[in-house]
C-alpha cells in the first residue's frame, strides 16, 4: 500500500482533489476481486479518507479510472525504475520495489515537487589529492506542480494524523507518509517525511515468515 500515493497522484493530476468522493464498494476487474483488509465497505468516501484508511477498492477504482499506464508513468516520473506489472493489482503495490527506491520516490512530496537520486559518495581523491570523481548536482527539476503537491501533502498528512500511520506520528511535528503491508503480515513498510527528512522503514523476519500481525 505504500505504492498507493502514486495512484492518488495520477488521480489528482487528472482533475480529482482530496475532497472528491468515490464509493468504497466491491469491485471486479477482469475477474479479479480485491477486498479491503477488514472485509468491510464504507460507501462514499473522500479521497483523503480513502488514502488515510488505505482502502483497497478505492485505489483500484482510481487506477482503472485514470488508466494503469498513467499510474506506471507517474511512478516512473517520481523515480521508480523497477519493472511494474500491468495487472490491475498495480494499484495495491504488488510489483516488487526495494526500500531505497521507494523512499527516494517520496522525495518530491517533501521537496516541493522536485526529485533526486540517493547517493553515498560525494567525492573520491587520490592520495596526492587529485579529484578523480565528484558527484554532480542533480538537476533541480520539478516533477509535480505546486497545487498538486499541496493536495498530496494534505492527504499524506492525514495518514499520519488519523489513519494507518498514526503510530508513526512524531509528536507535534508536521509529518506525512504511507504504510504498507504484504500478505499474512510478512512485511511492514512505512515511508514518511517531514520538512527536513524522508525516511523509509521495513520490518519483517529474515526468513520471510509471517509476523504476529
Amino acid at each position: 500500500s505504500s505504492f498507493k500515493p502514486f495512484v492518488y497522484l495520477a488521480a489528482v493530476e487528472s482533475g480529482l482533489s482530496p475532497s472528491s468522493r468515490i464509493k468504497d464498494s466491491p469491485v471486479s476487474v477482469d475477474g479479479w476481486e480485491p477486498r479491503n483488509n477488514d472485509g468491510r465497505y464504507q460507501g462514499d468516501v473522500t479521497l483523503k479518507r480513502a488514502l488515510a484508511q488505505s482502502i483497497n477498492t478505492v485505489a483500484v477504482k482510481l487506477s482503472e479510472r485514470v488508466g494503469r499506464d498513467r499510474v506506471r508513468e507517474t511512478a516512473r516520473r517520481m523515480g521508480i525504475a523497477s519493472s511494474l506489472s500491468g495487472h490491475p493489482s498495480i494499484a495495491l503495490g504488488t510489483s516488487e520495489v526495494n526500500l531505497l527506491e521507494l523512499t527516494a520516490a517520496y522525495v518530491p512530496f517533501a521537496n516541493a515537487g522536485r526529485g533526486g537520486v540517493p547517493y553515498a559518495v560525494t567525492e573520491i581523491r587520490t592520495r596526492s589529492g587529485d579529484v578523480i570523481y565528484r558527484r554532480q548536482p542533480w538537476p533541480n527539476d520539478r516533477v509535480i506542480d505546486t497545487q498538486t503537491i499541496r493536495a498530496m501533502n494534505e492527504m499524506l498528512s492525514e495518514v499520519v494524523r488519523s489513519g494507518t500511520g498514526k503510530a508513526a506520528r512524531p509528536g507535534s511535528r508536521p509529518a506525512a507518509g504511507k504504510t504498507g503491508t504484504t500478505q499474512e503480515f510478512r512485511d511492514g513498510w512505512f515511508v514518511g517525511y517531514t520538512a527536513d527528512f524522508v525516511v523509509g522503514v521495513w520490518i519483517g523476519n529474515d526468513d520471510n515468515a509471517p509476523m504476529r500481525r
